[in-house]
């Protein structure tokens, strides 16, 4: 997918960045960061205040860059709705938000968003309460460490990372008029291809990180699809990836990728910076692209990773069919 730069950025500031993207290891850790910032034509912060008095809602909010994500945006002013599986890990992140801003208004939900089935109760309940929702960050993650299914016997990775996703908004298209769909993804994604033939990992050996990975490429292959089925209704989608954050799901999943690269991870609040970003500032960034640090990046980096007009057209039969889409 061919990406036109940022209007306003200085040619040598996309050299530089698109140096630093290539590269990964520069790129993805706080030193790309650190340098995008300090490059002429960095995308301007959030207006101070720009979210007050609209309603967010961020999935996976009780650890990592969940947390940070919603403490982005209660800076903002928004009202932020934390959805968590686990109630009183769900409590503990609030009171941590509570601690540095005291006067964050915050609420907890809870569902499994593997569970299709909860998922729907949840939107339910939630547009109920909710008349206006102003973005969903879509951020809930799992890397199960053998292949696990969900309540609907779909692989977990792809029903937490897709079709949760896809079923919640769905749900939640009339509160969501006219706002905006942010999907936390992984650069990880760049590895694999859209395997539109297996996306149930039915076949071959299981790994953790590749039914990841494969997940993650479904998010942004579909995205501006997705985009342009909920455009009718104004909203807006976009995917991100957060580089290479020192998450409580990399400690625990990735322990020795941690440990070697544990001096240039970013933080989580740095991962969440793009979410953030993307969620608040104005006007809206167009819809359907894939971003990093403030900026929409190619989809793939390889000409075996693109893929065919056939494999695009699967996928999205096996969304229609596995979120129930009418």
């Amino acid at each position: 997918m061919a990406v036109a730069p940022p209007a306003g950025r200085p040619l040598l500031s996309r050299a530089v960045d698109s140096v630093l993207d290539r590269s990964l290891v520069l790129g993805y850790t706080t030193i790309g960061l650190a340098v995008r910032k300090k490059l002429p034509g960095w995308p301007a912060d959030p207006a101070p205040g720009v979210l007050a008095g609209r309603d967010v809602l961020v999935t996976g909010a009780s650890s990592g860059l969940g947390i940070a994500t919603a403490a982005g945006l209660a800076d903002l002013g928004a009202t932020v709705h934390l959805l968590v599986r686990d109630e009183t890990k769900g409590e503990r992140a609030a009171d941590r938000i509570r601690t540095e801003q005291p006067a964050a208004q915050l609420r907890l939900w809870r569902c499994d968003v593997g569970d299709l089935d909860d998922v729907r109760r949840f939107a339910d309940a939630f547009a109920a309460e909710v008349p206006e929702l102003h973005a969903i960050v879509h951020n809930a993650g799992v890397m199960p460490p053998e292949r696990t299914e969900s309540a609907q016997g779909h692989e977990l990775s792809m029903a937490v990372h897709v079709l949760g996703p896809v079923v919640m908004t769905e749900a939640l298209r009339g509160p969501l008029a006219g706002g905006r769909v942010v999907l936390v993804s992984s650069g990880g994604m760049y590895a694999q291809s859209l395997r539109a033939d297996d996306p149930g990992y039915l076949t071959g050996d299981y790994s953790p990180t590749t039914a990841y990975a494969r997940s993650k490429r479904m998010q942004v292959e579909l995205a501006p699809l997705l985009g342009e089925r909920w455009a009718g209704d104004g909203i807006t989608v976009a995917v991100m990836h957060p580089g290479w954050a020192d998450t409580p799901g990399v400690q625990e999943s990735l322990p020795t990728f941690q440990k070697i690269t544990r001096r240039v991870l970013r933080d989580d609040a740095q991962g969440a910076d793009t979410s953030v970003w993307l969620a608040a500032v104005e006007p809206a960034p167009p819809t359907g692209r894939f971003w990093h640090d403030r900026v929409p990046r190619p989809t793939s980096l390889l000409p075996t990773t693109r893929p065919s007009a056939d494999a695009l057209a699967r996928a999205w039969a096996w969304l229609e069919d596995a979120a129930g889409l009418p």
